[in-house]
């Protein structure tokens, strides 16, 4: 059976690394579910994802849906009071201390840099996540295609999800 501290361990690294939300740290996060404890495959882990965005609630399901998968309820909790807590907590501590510096000159700089870095780690994640879930060119063109749509209009998310879905069975027949 799976540790519950490894399960633990993991997902409060990828806590602290989740500048941006949670999704920023897909990268890290799928190495070490995929490629280092074998938890899961990486389309398995692309699903997971996929299923923690659709559902409501907060983005960081993936961690409930991961611990779920490996140790059952008590790995649910695990994975999700792990990814909650320590960046909860830093989130605190480093907010209570933020507003003191706010005429400082490296207080501009580290707000300008964490826009790009936290873009960055979230493409980062999405390439991933488009190369464990499409493994044919139509299915690249639907990935394509929805963030090109979603980047130029105002459509809500919902709909191009919707969209992919009927694609994506049209793809099947």
């Amino acid at each position: 059976m799976i540790s519950l501290l490894l399960l633990a361990l993991v997902f409060a690294e990828c806590s602290l690394l989740a500048i941006g939300g949670v999704a920023s740290t897909l990268p890290e996060m799928a190495h070490l579910v995929v490629d280092v404890h074998h938890w899961a495959t990486a389309p398995q882990f692309a699903a997971l994802f996929g299923l923690g965005q659709a559902a409501p609630g907060p983005n960081m399901l993936i961690s409930t849906l991961i611990g779920e998968r490996v140790a059952g309820l008590p790995g649910a909790l695990v994975g999700t009071a792990a990814m909650i807590t320590p960046s909860g907590m830093l989130a605190l501590t480093v907010s209570r201390i933020w507003d003191r510096f706010e005429a400082a000159p490296w207080r501009r700089i580290v707000q300008a840099a964490i826009t790009p870095i936290s873009s960055g780690l979230i493409l980062a994640g999405a390439a991933y996540l488009i190369r464990a879930a499409d493994h044919d060119p139509f299915a690249y063109a639907i990935s394509f295609g929805a963030a090109f749509i979603n980047l130029r209009s105002k459509l809500h998310p919902l709909w191009l999800l919707a969209g992919g879905v009927g694609l994506g069975l049209v793809g099947l027949a």
